[in-house]
């Protein structure tokens, strides 16, 4: 092994670190571009519609890092139901995270789910996603929810 073997190693890992900090970057830029066209105008969407049924919603963005919808109980100012999308921390590809809270009533507390946002999407299709696709997803998680409470033996 040559005597300068660690000089190469030392100047290779720290080249690595730049590569991992521009892919961070390019990751939370993404995460915000997702969130500005895709899933704020799906959240804008859904809570328009759901005035129909009386159900408030109230939608949110922290930017970098997360986005969200909640939904009320129809008539009621208690939430019932979140969707929260997350970028975690230090990612490198939009692999995301999906945060789901809900109520069987309006006197339970919240119950509170976690996994991955879209898992069948791979990361580097969720930039190409509809926003009736994340639609879908969110009616039909918040569907499953409220179905099963109304049905809960508990």
């Amino acid at each position: 092994m040559p005597a300068d073997d660690w000089k190469d190693r030392l100047r290779i890992f720290f080249e690595s670190i730049e590569v991992l900090e521009r892919c961070q970057s390019e990751t939370r830029n993404n995460f915000m571009q997702f969130c500005e066209f895709i899933a704020e105008p799906a959240f804008e969407t859904l809570a328009e519609e759901m005035k129909e049924y009386k159900v408030k919603c109230k939608f949110w963005t922290v930017r970098g890092k997360s986005a969200g919808i909640q939904l009320n109980f129809p008539g009621s100012g208690v939430d019932s139901f979140h969707y929260i999308i997350s970028l975690p921390r230090n990612s490198v590809q939009m692999k995301l995270a999906l945060k789901l809270k809900g109520r069987k009533s309006a006197r339970a507390q919240l119950e509170e789910f976690e996994e991955t946002f879209m898992e069948r999407v791979p990361p580097e299709k969720i930039m190409k996603l509809g926003k009736e696709e994340l639609l879908n997803d969110i009616v039909e998680r918040f569907r499953n929810y409220t179905y099963g409470a109304l049905t809960s033996v508990k």
